[in-house]
């Protein structure tokens, strides 16, 4: 098991840009979502148009599943190919106006776009996911030969409060 913190595995969300956000349909069936993400108070934030699938989604079910991939390479052999490193947690998704996002989250997911318009498919909102339970890892804190063992390369961590160490994952995790 590897000794991780909550803030490590924050570091390595934050040092990526995408994630996969799963999420659930009125009607029960599962969806999943690539997006570009930034890290902001403790939160994931992403935007999307109000009228948007998966903004309707989230409006009917708030409870998600994020998985973040973080490239991993071999060091001075950038050929052999690795398998990215996971962080997954589920999370409640909240739905902000996009006018209402921190300054921060604004710049990095905006990039100065107007946000007045509405556009054909509604207006622009940020999507903001507070982890809840535990980061659950593979590859984080170890290096690229170290994800060969799944006992070593394995860790799980509170994702909001005390313990901030590792705990045990079950050998299914």
């Amino acid at each position: 098991m590897v000794d991780i913190t909550r803030d490590e595995v924050w570091q390595a969300i934050a040092s990526t840009n995408f994630m996969v956000v799963g999420m659930t349909t009125a009607s029960g069936a599962s969806r999943t979502a690539g997006l570009m993400h930034h890290v902001h108070d403790g939160r994931i934030w992403f935007t999307t148009n109000a009228g948007m699938w998966k903004a309707r989604h989230i409006a009917a079910n708030p409870e998600v599943s994020v998985t973040v991939p973080v490239a991993k390479k071999v060091p001075l052999m950038p050929w052999i190919k690795v398998p990215a490193a996971t962080i997954t947690f589920t999370g409640v998704a909240e739905i902000v106006p996009a006018a209402e996002l921190a300054p921060d989250v604004s710049h990095a997911l905006l990039h100065g776009l107007d946000v007045t318009d509405d556009g054909p498919h509604g207006a622009l909102i940020g999507v903001a996911v507070r982890p809840t339970g535990h980061f659950v890892t593979y590859g984080i804190g170890v290096s690229a030969a170290g994800m060969r063992n799944p006992e070593h390369a394995a860790g799980r961590v509170a994702a909001a409060s005390a313990p901030a160490k590792a705990a045990p994952v079950a050998a299914a995790a």
